[in-house]
């Protein structure tokens, strides 16, 4: 059975055909998984999303073409796209193995086999792999996207930074979020006092009988956010906490209708 294989990541694309008319299958060009530190998800590393549905596109024609018979499917070849140049290319590939595992000569690997292989161990990864959550700060330093939910609600007077970068901040944020990215914390710690001093002032000019300002950090994941609190408190700022779970949390437990990226 053909595999019409397509990948995008970033800004790239590939697409070949695999175990088509005597040409190469996927285990003849990996016969071993690489390590996980070498592989990167678009979870992690982003992609734009044109690029994969170009992609998607190719590998439709591509399975029109076998099923109709037509044409040169891209079998022993690999098309790459580099979609910032504009530019693809189409370079010849390893051809089939005859000591391949899958499907060389004398090849063991049965249907059933296929069916009972673990995949996860074989890779040495899970099929689907969860973001990373970091524990950096103890229990008193963090809060809830419910909790912050309920503090904003009751008027609490208080100053929420995002941390993440300025593009991702234009996509969606909260509500008078202040946006300072990590990497640009150290230099404008003076924002952030200004900004607790403006609220101060607020809430004294009003009705409020509060007293102080809080801050709160968020991120998208709830990692970043960890870290600039963990800095903000060595550099004084010890009223800081993160909002746990950052913006994804906030989607999933208060607001369904925010948006995810």
């Amino acid at each position: 059975m053909p595999l019409v294989s397509g990948a995008a990541l970033g800004l790239e694309g590939q697409l070949t055909v695999y175990n088509y008319k005597g040409g190469p299958c996927y285990r003849c060009l990996f016969p071993t998984p690489p390590p996980t530190t070498a592989c990167q998800r678009c979870s992690d590393s982003g992609v734009l999303g044109v690029v994969p549905g170009v992609i998607g596109c190719l590998q439709a024609l591509e399975a029109i073409k076998i099923a109709s018979a037509v044409g040169e499917p891209l079998s022993g070849r690999m098309l790459l796209l580099d979609a910032l140049s504009a530019r693809i290319r189409i370079v010849k590939i390893r051809g089939r193995v005859s000591q391949c595992e899958v499907c060389g000569d004398n090849a063991t690997f049965t249907q059933q086999k296929f069916r009972d292989f673990d995949y996860e161990k074989f890779t040495q990864s899970p099929l689907s792999t969860s973001p990373l959550k970091l524990k950096l700060l103890p229990g008193d330093s963090r809060i809830s996207s419910k909790e912050y939910k309920e503090r904003v609600a009751n008027g609490e007077a208080h100053v929420v930074v995002d941390v993440r970068p300025s593009h991702h901040f234009n996509i969606v944020s909260l509500p008078k979020s202040l946006n300072i990215p990590l990497s640009s914390l150290e230099a404008r710690l003076s924002e952030i006092s200004s900004a607790l001093k403006e609220e101060e002032e607020e809430q004294k000019g009003g009705s409020s009988n509060q007293s102080g300002t809080s801050l709160y950090v968020v991120c998208r994941r709830g990692n970043d956010s960890q870290r600039a609190v963990q800095y903000l408190h060595k550099m004084g700022f010890t009223s800081a906490k993160d909002i746990i779970g950052g913006l994804e949390s906030w989607a999933r437990d208060v607001d369904p209708s925010f948006p995810t990226y």
